[in-house]
């Protein structure tokens, strides 16, 4: 009776989200940052490894246990008139309307965030494009970006060529110095 319990999606699926979640904390958070060789990231990869492991824990013993039941002797109370469902106010307009709001400001916001990385730019570059475009323009000459090389090398130059990582873009092997980055110039 209690292995028909773990035959379920649900299960299966939290299992397999607790484990991407430690492999992704223990071999590529921990190992990029302090290395699991060093005394630090052996001591954080053992704390986040026993919270991990009371997490499972935690959640075989809500998987396991019977919740039991409800007495037999609970009815309840049909005409108690100090919860009154039907007078109770409608919040699913003030919370839709705040989701919509959040969803507008948070997409505005990614959309914003993947014009500038495929345009190999911050908003400070923006802003000072804008500025030498103009002044380019003004002189009787076409202005770009001296960084933009191409959508897909962008990409590639922020969140780094391996394309698996690009979703938890934690991996720093990609950068190099810091100082020189490729140019229009350079591909040409």
């Amino acid at each position: 009776m209690k292995l028909k319990n773990f035959l379920s999606i649900p299960i299966f699926s939290v299992f397999f989200v607790m484990g991407f979640v430690y492999y992704v904390t223990v071999f590529i958070l921990i190992e990029d940052w302090v290395g699991l060789q060093t005394s630090a990231g052996s001591l954080n990869s053992m704390i986040f490894t026993t919270l991990a492991c009371l997490c499972v824990l935690s959640f075989l013993v809500g998987v396991l246990t019977d919740p039991g039941r409800v007495p037999s002797s609970y009815i309840p109370d049909v005409e108690d008139t100090s919860f009154a469902s039907d007078q109770e106010p409608k919040k699913n307009l003030a919370c839709g309307l705040m989701m919509l709001a959040l969803s507008v400001t948070l997409g505005t916001l990614l959309g914003w965030h993947i014009y500038l990385i495929t345009h190999n730019m911050t908003t400070i570059e923006y802003y000072e494009g804008i500025r030498a475009a103009w002044l380019a323009k003004k002189s009787g000459l076409s202005y770009r970006h001296p960084f933009d090389i191409s959508v897909y090398k962008n990409i590639t130059l922020v969140l780094g060529p391996n394309t698996l990582r690009w979703f938890c873009p934690t991996s720093t092997s990609h950068l190099k110095d810091g100082v020189s980055f490729p140019t229009l110039r350079d591909s040409s």
